[in-house]
């Protein structure tokens, strides 16, 4: 079975502007094979136990306490006197450029960064009702000044999360997350229920194992397409899969890498969540020279609430807007 791996986990002191986290939730179902102890990091960010990602998480330092979730502070706009600044904090809905910085504590835009998983920075724009999913790659100008295109389909509240080390001596990786507003007329959707598989661009990904409150648990995906295992996945980010989950309501990040194997038809993570709560997992996989993404909502620590049914997942088309990279 494949080996586990360290994972990151944010667990927000922010509150939501719309919705409050699920108290209790169920586990998804079973994962056959044996499992392996997680290694817990850096508390907010994770390590891969290897599946071809060369670079890794170098700048994490290893922490005891295996299958502990990490302390809250994910969500927060400033950590260890760095500050996510955003210049463009009302895009309108539609196709739409997001403009950013992060400045030191003397104000100044960072220029020099670690690079993990292929990139400086990585970016997640997500609705605050978890319908809309980003995970984006901007492009940094000389003066530290990032940018990228992003879809913004409605109107509403969104949250913008930017993952990153900064290059400085003794930095630490952290995730740190600003509001988006897009102007006018805001309908929240409910979040999508709960069931075992998502369709995706002709894909079917199954969703099995636990996501538990404080414990380390086994979640593995298996992707398939027209009936048949797809046992060819491609690097993405050099992995063959990522796995970004949101909590409802505060929308407290965890950004998941895959144990070692591959390349497919299973992708599997050790993961953590930092409460109980619902959840929402985002899987980006790669096949056919294409990203795609499927969704799924799951509940953390008990019976899930009202509404478990069917899943979700991002249409190719949605991927193709989702994923921008520089």
């Amino acid at each position: 079975m494949n080996t586990g791996v360290k994972i990151t986990a944010f667990a927000a002191a922010l509150a939501a502007t719309f919705g409050t986290a699920y108290g209790v939730g169920a586990a998804v179902g079973p994962v056959d094979g044996p499992k392996k102890a997680e290694h817990a990091t850096q508390a907010g960010h994770g390590e891969t136990g290897g599946s071809g990602e060369a670079d890794g998480h170098g700048g994490h330092e290893e922490a005891p306490g295996a299958g502990v979730a990490a302390a809250a502070g994910g969500l927060q706009v400033s950590e260890g006197g760095y500050t996510l600044a955003l210049e463009t904090p009302r895009p309108a809905a539609g196709s739409a450029v997001l403009r950013f910085s992060i400045k030191d504590a003397a104000g100044k835009k960072v220029t020099a960064y670690k690079t993990e998983h292929g990139k400086e920075l990585h970016f997640i724009v997500a609705s605050r009702d978890l319908t809309v999913f980003r995970h984006l790659h901007p492009v940094r100008a000389a003066d530290g000044t990032w940018s990228t295109p992003v879809d913004l389909p409605a109107a509403g509240p969104y949250k913008a999360f930017a993952d990153f080390t900064p290059a400085a001596k003794g930095a630490k990786p952290m995730t740190l997350g600003v509001d988006v507003a897009v102007p006018g007329a805001y309908a929240p959707k409910p979040l999508p229920a709960v069931a075992p598989t998502a369709s995706v661009d002709g894909y079917e990904v199954k969703l099995g194992g636990t996501l538990a409150p404080g414990k380390a648990g086994e979640l593995k995906l298996t992707v398939s397409k027209g009936g048949r295992p797809v046992t060819d996945l491609e690097p993405y980010l050099g992995a063959y899969g990522h796995l970004v989950a949101l909590r409802e309501g505060d929308l407290a990040y965890l950004h998941v890498h895959p144990n070692e194997g591959g390349p497919g038809p299973d992708v599997s993570f050790t993961a953590t969540a930092p409460s109980a709560g619902a959840y929402r997992l985002f899987l980006d996989f790669q096949h056919e020279g294409k990203v795609r993404t499927a969704a799924f909502t799951v509940y953390a620590g008990g019976a899930a609430g009202a509404g478990a049914g069917a899943a979700a997942a991002t249409d190719g088309a949605h991927d193709a807007s989702g994923h921008s990279h520089g």
